[in-house]
């Protein structure tokens, strides 16, 4: 079985492994960075993490927490087929012979070249999951008849939608049926092809140093945890530990630009409140301060350490099954 092959199939065990574990870390994540500002005298949607884990289990019982899993169970094997395939393939290229362990440095670039490729995959889901319907429909209530009062959003599709549902029974929001429906919209109403793709720039300053970061820290525990550069003999427990750190050293060298990119793409198509990446990093900064780029970073950093723990255990273990 070709390399190629043998990555493809890893990498989407590891990857079904990482969403099962990550999902619903996931989903709090972004209610939390998709609530609206609260108008004055009124108090944010979700106190927190815990508190939006709480909300969502009573307003939707536990697949509340999956909501928005179509569209990454739908995309998750070309999503880490790609990311472990093209970063094999970086692994071969770099090589000084065949066989021969590449260095931290080495695995740095070859996750930064992963990173460009599944950026163009992340960036259409990701937009599915989390973005504003530009169509909001608001009645019957004079503070909110005006669509450009501060902190009022369009609804949001899937993940995000349920975190702008108000007390105000005023704001009627638009349900989707699902990531087809979603994917419908954008297609017809919000420019096409073109805008599945929205938020593709933060995207790529978020997955290409990501990735390096990543699978460098990876790389680095590996060897760590070996006393050396040969890492085959390792247990799962120490592939594990590797994985999980590695994972939220991911979210810990970009946090930032993954908030910059929720707000590029919830932001209304008709109406944008941001011209753009910089231009988002500082209205947020000027708005909220440094804990505005910071929104949901627990749920993300809770996440990272049992989804990616889960993901590497299961890519290495399939991997090395395969010879």
């Amino acid at each position: 079985m070709g390399d190629v092959a043998k990555d493809l199939t890893a990498g989407t065990v590891g990857g079904a492994a990482q969403l099962i574990v990550g999902h619903p870390f996931d989903t709090i994540k972004v209610k939390l960075q998709s609530q609206p500002a609260p108008l004055p005298g009124q108090a944010l949607k979700y106190a927190g993490a815990v508190d939006a884990v709480k909300q969502t289990l009573s307003a939707e019982g536990p697949r509340g927490l999956y909501k928005g899993m179509g569209a990454p169970l739908a995309t998750v094997a070309a999503f880490n087929a790609v990311l472990f395939t093209v970063r094999g393939q970086m692994e071969g290229l770099l090589r000084s012979q065949p066989g021969a362990p590449l260095t931290v440095n080495q695995q740095v670039v070859a996750g930064a070249g992963a990173g460009v490729a599944v950026s163009f995959l992340a960036c259409p889901t990701e937009l599915i999951k989390c973005s504003f319907c530009p169509t909001c429909h608001v009645l019957n209530s004079s503070k909110l008849q005006n669509k450009n009062v501060p902190g009022f959003p369009s609804p949001l599709r899937l993940q995000a939608q349920s975190a702008l549902a108000s007390s105000d029974s005023a704001v009627v929001a638009v349900k989707y049926g699902g990531p087809m429906d979603v994917t419908r919209h954008v297609l017809k109403s919000e420019g096409g092809v073109r805008g599945l793709f929205k938020g593709l720039v933060p995207t790529m300053a978020r997955e290409i140093p990501g990735n390096a970061a990543m699978f460098g820290v990876y790389e680095l525990l590996k060897q760590s945890f070996a006393g050396g550069e040969d890492t085959s003999q390792l247990g799962r427990g120490s592939l594990m530990v590797a994985g999980g750190l590695a994972g939220a050293s991911f979210w810990v060298s970009v946090y930032p630009t993954d908030v910059v990119k929720s707000v590029i793409q919830v932001d209304d198509y008709k109406n944008p409140k941001f011209s753009g990446s910089i231009d988002a990093f500082r209205k947020i900064l000027a708005s909220e301060g440094i804990k505005g780029l910071y929104k949901g970073f627990g749920p993300a950093m809770a996440r990272s350490v049992p989804a990616n723990a889960a993901c590497f255990l299961a890519y290495e273990v399939t991997r090395s099954s395969m010879g």
